[in-house]
C-alpha cells in the first residue's frame, strides 16, 4: 500500500472492518457466557459425590479438550445441517466455541473451589447451613477471587480464536478481512490492519486481566 492511497484505501476498508469487528465480540460475548455458564455446571458435576454424574463431567471434559474446535465448529455447522437441524454460522460459532471452552473453564473452577480449605466447609455445615447456602455464601465467594484473573485470560484467548469461525463463513473481523483480499488482492496490507484491530480490542483486557492478578496477589499477601 503506497502512502499516498493509504487514506482512500483505509476509508474503503475500516468501516467493513469495523463492522465486522462488532460480529466479533458478538460471537466472543456469546461464546463466553455459555462457556462460563456451562463451564459452572460442568465443574459442580465433576465434584459430585454421584459417581456416574462425575464420570459424565469427566468424559465430557476430555473428549472436548481431545477435538479441535474447529472440528467443533465444523460439526454443528455442517454435520447438523446433514441430519436436518441447519443452524446459522454465528449461532454454530457461539455454541461451538462456548461448549469447547466449558471443557476448560470447568476445570479451572473446580481449582478454584478445590483451593479453599475443607475446614471452611465443615465450619459451615456446623452451624446448620445446606450445602448450596455454603457453596453460594461461603465457597463460590473466595473461589471466584482464584477463578477471576484465568476468566479474564480465557476471554482474551477467545476474542482471538473465534478467528477460526471464518472458515465457516461467520460475520466476524477475519472473515470480511479474507473478502477484501480477494477484492483488492492486498492480503498483507488488509491483515496488519486487522491485526491491529484485534489488538485494540485485546489489549485493554490484558490490562485488565493484570490488574486483577496484581490486585488478587496483593489480597492473598
Amino acid at each position: 500500500m503506497t502512502w499516498a492511497r493509504a487514506p482512500e484505501l483505509l476509508a474503503a476498508w475500516l468501516p467493513q472492518l469495523l463492522v465486522a469487528a462488532g460480529g466479533t465480540l458478538r460471537i466472543t460475548a456469546a461464546a463466553f457466557a455459555l462457556a462460563a455458564t456451562a463451564g459452572l455446571l460442568v465443574a459442580f458435576a465433576r465434584m459430585s459425590r454421584r459417581r456416574w454424574l462425575a464420570g459424565a463431567a469427566l468424559v465430557y471434559i476430555e473428549v472436548i479438550r481431545g477435538v479441535p474446535a474447529l472440528t467443533l465448529l465444523f460439526l454443528l455447522y455442517f454435520a447438523l445441517a446433514a441430519g436436518g437441524i441447519v443452524l446459522h454460522a454465528f449461532q454454530a460459532a457461539a455454541i461451538g466455541l462456548g461448549l469447547n471452552g466449558a471443557a476448560y473453564l470447568a476445570e479451572v473452577y473446580r481449582a478454584g473451589l478445590e483451593a479453599i480449605h475443607a475446614g471452611q466447609r465443615e465450619a459451615a455445615q456446623s452451624v446448620g447451613m445446606t450445602a448450596p447456602q455454603t457453596m453460594r455464601y461461603i465457597l463460590f465467594p473466595q473461589a471466584m477471587r482464584v477463578v477471576l484473573p484465568p476468566l479474564v485470560n480465557y476471554l482474551i484467548a477467545l476474542l482471538k480464536e473465534t478467528s477460526i469461525a471464518s472458515l465457516i463463513a461467520a460475520p466476524e473481523l477475519t472473515n470480511r478481512a479474507r473478502d477484501l483480499s480477494s477484492e483488492y488482492f492486498m492480503p498483507m496490507d488488509i491483515y496488519l490492519v486487522t491485526g491491529l484491530i484485534y489488538f485494540l480490542m485485546a489489549f485493554p483486557l490484558s490490562r485488565a486481566a493484570r490488574r486483577l492478578e496484581a490486585r488478587m496477589a496483593r489480597g492473598h499477601r
